[in-house]
């Protein structure tokens, strides 16, 4: 009989923590009305010096434009963004937070905040510790983005 692959097994859990994790933020994000992409994109425009373009936000995501449109309409629908006429350009349409849009990070971060505790609730606050340096090691990669970058600016 083969033993179990440590790797394989190290690849479920992880598979399962982020499963779990997903259920967790849907639960928290419904009741205020923002689906997990729109979670993301609000982060993504809260994290830029300045107003991203359509085409910015499509890159960072790692979506198609027209998903972006689609996220945008409905977040603006909400008054939690809205388009804005770029400077320096009358081609280019940038996405802004509103007041909404900023009352929704906030509790967004206070529902992550509730979500990230009842995960790690059964942690010492060294197994904290040490789950927080692993973490980082896999998340600061070289050549890998990390969320909180500002998406690239491009002219036009």
């Amino acid at each position: 009989m083969d033993s179990p692959d440590p790797d394989g097994v190290l690849a479920e859990q992880l598979l399962r923590l982020t499963r779990r994790l997903h259920r967790l933020q849907r639960r928290q994000l419904e009741p205020l009305g923002i689906t997990p992409a729109q979670a993301r994109l609000l982060r993504t425009v809260a994290v830029c010096e300045r107003p991203p373009r359509m085409a910015d936000l499509a890159q960072r995501l790692e979506v198609v434009p027209r998903a972006v449109t689609s996220l945008v309409d409905g977040l603006e629908e909400a008054d939690r963004v809205r388009r804005v006429p770029d400077p320096e350009s009358r081609r280019v349409v940038r996405i802004e937070l509103t007041e909404g849009g900023r009352e929704a990070l906030r509790a967004m971060r206070s529902a992550r905040r509730g979500a990230v505790e009842e995960i790690l609730a059964p942690l010492t606050a060294e197994q904290r510790s040490i789950l927080g340096g692993l973490l980082s090691t896999l998340v600061d990669t070289p050549g890998r983005p990390t969320e909180t970058a500002p998406p690239p600016e491009e002219s036009g």
